[in-house]
């Protein structure tokens, strides 16, 4: 037997003979550094007291804050520093619990397809969130271990212990590969809470994949805006980077930014930790015959739903750019932004590439003395013809591993920019690329990217100004526009590739037979979706009526094969005469044997049948020309960024003085006038009400001596004048 095989039933044998152990109490655990140690039980229950108060392990003691302000103070932090700025410190973020307790609620909603609130959470599973918690601070967690799991997955908390397993049963265990154990997943969703509010502060504009409000639609947008007036195109792809990545490369480049040892080290083991992968002589023998009939699978109890098929259809049109998602062993959530982190160094040397290649001419339009676009912001892919001097410069763009490169300038400037970037990628990530796998375009021939076509064409669009006196002139001008367009090719492939589609040169559309089963309402709505979320993808393409209103041809043609085959029509064309153009119409398998459908519907028997959407081109929407402005963010970060300068010192006193000397009021300002106005009428008015009081009680005492006098025939009082009555 080898030696490797022989330690493996060696370790078997000792966790069997410890098994018996099993229904014995666990001894108490050795205290740790950050636990507390009652010597007598006594002082311990006093310090315990009501509802454990001031007890480090209780975790009802240790939920004392949100954990969405912490990690918004987190971000908040991360985006106030400057960029040379050291890092926040990740240690006390991790030894939070309220955090650990966040990423188990996003932890348990992949895991069953459902929220999980805070106060639904027993306290069983905080405890061993504490336990897990505790595992990691003091350097005991490993990744993969699925012998000892400090916390158990909510849909596997009645497996047996691993204890009371046979040989077999922990051989299986131990060799089958299978999806990474629950609280793995745990500890990926607390380090992704941790290190996306540090990177996203610090990654590079240029960068649009795997980051939060940076889709493939800002990306397009952004070419769109920027790559106008670029001739040369170098198209480049890093994927090999994504595939098998060098755990001491993205160690380095982490810890440039990280230096807490704890959070370093977890991401190291969780690299360094190979995954558990089939043999090859285990694929034949799990191999399973298919079976002529498959019976409806019915999913367990608490086991998420899959993808309804209009999204598993959409997924399929996935761009090339977008298929390659990172997933670096144990690594799980976090690989995406590990991916972003290696690749930063290439986003940040490009920036410098960028510097250096911007030479501005004061004859072109394109760029001034100070690097600022002097072309029309309202149609910014209009690019003006200049002279022969022209504006040099470079722009980039990336998604995932996926370049884009544009030179505006002659092609040796490309070449050269080529040849760097080769020794670049060489040195730096130890991927070999050639003058093949980055060809230099022109953008005559058209540039692909995300399923795009970049191409130019030369418009004349008539200039009107008004010259000297009031003469209004109208010249012809000359210039180039920058044209987006869906690639109808790569559409017809991804039809293909997903089975709507037969031939090449004629597409013909193929019957969806896994819609066979369904209705024909379920079936319209589900197509109905799909064609929404096509419409939607394409929203920023020039050709966007042409290739949604093809979708929507293909899509219906294989309906309506569909469906001659399930009511036995024999043909489309007897399909859209029952159904309508747009399928609205029901379908019956025979007439006479129920009642009409009309009635079914008014009785709330059968759900209405949508017809498709798209039939024609003129019910497609408008492509979106929406011009992106100029440093665009996404809105997290704008609200992020205005956040921070409203609460920046120096900018309060900036405002209150330009106030002042604009002899303006702030609200506050005003508001305290107000309150301090009442204060005062308030005061004088209590003031006039004692006078006016003291004022009345005088003239009642005249009144009343006048007519004492009166009474007794007083004469030197009858001729006194009266005294004026006070309004």
């Amino acid at each position: 037997m080898p030696p490797p095989r022989r330690a493996l039933l060696a370790s078997l044998l000792r966790l069997r003979a410890f098994s018996s152990l099993a229904h014995q109490p666990p001894l108490p655990p050795p205290p740790r550094r950050h636990q507390f140690v009652a010597a007598d039980p006594s002082a311990a229950a006093a310090i315990t007291g009501r509802g454990g108060v001031g007890n480090p392990l209780d975790p009802a003691q240790l939920l004392r804050d949100d954990p969405v302000a912490i990690t918004a103070s987190l971000w908040v932090s991360s985006f106030r520093a400057q960029p040379a700025a050291p890092p926040p410190s990740l240690s006390p973020f991790l030894s939070r619990l309220e955090l650990w307790v966040l990423a188990y609620q996003k932890a348990y909603a992949d895991e069953t397809g459902s929220y999980l609130p805070r106060s639904s959470i027993p306290v069983s599973t905080l405890s061993s969130l504490l336990a897990l918690r505790n595992a990691v601070l003091d350097a005991r967690f490993r990744f993969g271990n699925r012998l000892t799991p400090f916390l158990r997955s909510p849909r596997a908390a009645a497996a047996p212990d691993p204890a009371t397993l046979s040989k077999r049963k922990l051989r299986a265990l131990l060799t089958t590969p299978g999806p990474a154990p629950f609280q793995d997943r745990v500890v990926q969703e607390l380090l992704l809470l941790l290190l996306e509010p540090v990177y996203e502060a610090r990654f590079s504009p240029k960068s649009f994949a795997f980051r939060p409000g940076r889709s493939p639609h800002a990306a397009i947008r952004t070419i769109r805006r920027s790559f106008a007036p670029y001739l040369w195109y170098i198209k480049g792809d890093l994927s090999p980077l994504l595939h098998s990545p060098d755990p001491a490369l993205v160690v380095g480049a982490l810890i440039r930014d990280v230096r807490d040892k704890k959070v370093v080290d977890l991401i190291r083991s969780a690299l360094l930790t190979p995954p558990v992968t089939a043999r090859p002589g285990d694929e034949d023998a799990t191999k399973k015959k298919k079976r002529k009939y498959q019976k409806k699978k019915v999913l367990p109890e608490g086991e998420p739903k899959p993808d309804p098929y209009w999204l598993q259809t959409f997924f399929g049109f996935a761009p090339e750019e977008a298929l390659t998602q990172p997933d670096w062993g144990h690594c799980g959530v976090l690989s995406p932004l590990l991916a972003n982190v290696c690749l930063d160094e290439f986003d940040k040397w490009m920036e410098e590439k960028i510097k250096e290649f911007y030479k501005p001419s004061k004859s072109d339009v394109v760029g001034g003395e100070d690097g600022v676009e002097q072309g029309n912001t309202s149609w910014p892919e209009f690019v003006p013809t200049s002279g022969p001097d022209k504006t040099r410069k470079v722009d980039y763009i990336r998604y995932g591993g996926h370049f884009l490169i544009g030179v505006r300038g002659p092609r040796a400037d490309a070449a050269v920019l080529r040849k760097q970037l080769v020794e670049f990628c060489d040195q730096r990530f130890r991927i070999k690329l050639d003058n093949e796998s980055l060809p230099i375009e022109h953008i005559t021939k058209g540039i692909m990217f995300l399923d795009h076509v970049l191409c130019r064409r030369v418009v004349y669009p008539t200039l009107r100004y008004t010259a000297t006196g009031g003469k209004i002139i109208s010249e012809k001008g000359v210039g180039t526009l920058l044209s987006v367009t869906a690639s109808l090719k790569q559409c017809i492939k991804q039809f293909r590739k997903l089975e709507f589609l037969k031939g090449d040169r004629e597409p013909d559309p193929q019957p969806c037979f896994r819609m066979f089963h369904a209705t024909q309402a379920h079936t319209n709505a589900q197509m109905n979706k799909l064609l929404l979320t096509m419409a939607e993808w394409y929203r920023y393409a020039d050709n966007r009526k042409k290739v949604v209103n093809f979708c929507s041809y293909i899509i219906r043609g294989s309906l309506a094969k569909l469906y001659a085959a399930k009511y036995k029509l024999r043909s489309r064309a007897k399909v859209y005469k029952i159904a309508s153009r747009n399928l609205s119409r029901p379908l019956k398998d025979k007439k006479g044997q129920s009642p009409e459908y009309h009635n079914l519907l008014r009785m709330g028997l059968v759900d209405s049948v949508d017809g498709l959407q798209y039939t024609r081109m003129s019910m497609v929407p408008d492509p979106d020309y929406t011009p992106l402005p100029s440093g665009w963010r996404p809105d997290h970060e704008k609200i992020l960024l205005e956040y921070i300068k409203l609460t920046d010192q120096q900018t309060l006193d900036e405002q209150q003085s330009c106030i002042r000397e604009e002899g303006l009021i702030t609200p506050q300002d005003y508001i305290s006038m107000l309150v301090w106005s009442y204060k005062k009428n308030a005061v004088l008015l209590s003031s006039f009400k004692e006078s006016d009081h003291k004022g009345s009680t005088e003239d009642l005492g005249s009144d009343t001596d006048e007519s004492c006098d009166k009474e007794l025939g007083n004469p030197d009082h009858m001729d006194s004048p009266k005294v004026a009555e006070m309004p």
